[in-house]
């Protein structure tokens, strides 16, 4: 089973290399943000807990996240794998991860990173606020302020998977299709 942590900051490309990524090797995608959503949706006890709690403007507990991923993981038992989007995002829950794919006979294959410089993710945020009317991409503040966020969660992230050799950097830059060749050949190197 092929398990990737798709990472990079926001700007970075991951939504579009996570397409093409899905498509060359047919895996699940895992998004937290969506199966938040899709439990909340469809009522389940654990979307009923998430949505009380997201009610009142707070955090949705990692236990919770883990067993709506534990359900994924078990309703797509068969799959070639999954690419995860979102999470982990710190290493309490990159561990409850490890943890969790050991039960299911299976484990984190590497973390892809896409990294970009700081200056470009903002030239590519700001311009794709203008496209989008996103107005979380059209603050300068915001947007450096949210790269800084993520830089100082996933570093610890990096060195997790770096202590075991899992974690992959790949160049960011370039064209779609030049970037998604990097991607694939480092996915090809661990298969």
């Amino acid at each position: 089973m092929l398990n990737i942590v798709l990472f990079g900051p926001p700007g970075a490309g991951k939504g579009t290399q996570s397409e093409k990524i899905i498509e060359r090797y047919k895996l699940i995608h895992l998004s937290t943000g969506d199966l938040l959503r899709t439990e909340v949706a469809n009522k389940t006890t654990l979307g009923l807990e998430a949505k009380k709690l997201m009610d009142q403007g707070l955090l949705v507990p990692d236990e919770i996240v883990i067993g709506m991923i534990d359900a994924r993981l078990k309703s797509n038992a068969n799959s070639n794998g999954f690419i995860f989007d979102g999470f982990p995002r710190t290493v309490a829950q990159a561990d409850a991860l490890d943890r969790l794919l050991a039960e299911h006979h299976s484990s984190i294959t590497m973390m892809l990173a896409l990294e970009v410089e700081e200056e470009e993710l903002i030239r590519r945020l700001l311009n794709r606020g203008k496209e989008s009317g996103r107005p979380d991409d059209q603050n300068e503040s915001i947007i450096r302020k949210r790269i800084q966020e993520y830089t100082s969660k996933t570093s610890l992230l990096k060195k997790y998977y770096s202590d075991q050799g899992k974690y992959s950097g790949v160049n960011g830059v370039g064209t779609v299709d030049e970037i998604f060749q990097l991607l694939s050949e480092q996915i090809d190197r661990q298969k």
